[in-house]
């Protein structure tokens, strides 16, 4: 009984551990962000910081990988511009993707499971993008930039998005799930040698 109880306690402190290694990788990767202004307006910006939080909700469950996109957010706002407002843009993005995602995977844990899960979980995501840059991170970016020079950059890629929902519709909605199919492809690619390593079991 001892042994089983002290065998759940190191479990534990291990998915702690790592789940904490995890945020500081995604708080990193969220730092490390690069325009793609072929594409997108350059005040759009690419990372990857859903990445380690993808891989841990598919190692240790849903809630790992959703403390994760928490956490990297919080330590974030040390570095912040927007007052907090772009980290909860970003965890309010971010989250769903990783939680439907490792939900999914949990419950069928298959190849099949972490497709459906991702695939689901990207256009989510996708969808909730909409709404929380139109109501939550915008309105903020006003603050530096007028909102008819927001949409002039859009309308410099495409004229036909000529007000923010169209902006939003036809470019940041694709972006983002174009985003969170690539932190799928990756993990993909990664999680089977990785996942030993992080639960602590030899291959």
């Amino acid at each position: 009984m001892q042994n089983t109880e002290s065998l759940k306690s190191r479990v534990t402190l291990r998915k702690i551990a790592v789940t904490g290694i995890m945020a500081a990788i995604a708080t990193v990767l969220m730092m490390v962000e690069f325009p793609i202004p072929a594409l997108i307006p350059s005040f759009v910006k690419l990372d990857f910081s859903e990445l380690p939080a993808l891989i841990t909700g598919f190692c240790f469950g849903p809630v790992h990988g959703v403390a994760v996109c928490l956490i990297k957010n919080v330590i974030h706002l040390a570095f912040s511009a927007t007052g907090g407002v772009g980290e909860l843009a970003n965890f309010l993005i971010g989250a769903p993707f990783v939680l439907i995602a490792s939900l999914i995977y949990k419950r069928k844990k298959s190849r099949s499971g972490a497709l459906i899960g991702s695939l689901i979980g990207a256009v989510i995501t996708a969808a909730v993008s909409v709404p929380v840059n139109y109501f939550i991170s915008y309105p903020v970016y006003t603050a530096f930039m007028d909102m008819s020079a927001i949409v002039a950059a859009y309308k410099a890629i495409l004229p036909a998005a000529d007000t923010l929902i169209k902006a939003l519709l036809i470019f940041n909605a694709p972006f983002t799930l174009a985003k969170a199919l690539i932190d799928a492809v990756i993990t993909f690619l990664i999680y089977k040698k990785l996942s030993p390593l992080l639960k602590g079991k030899a291959q």
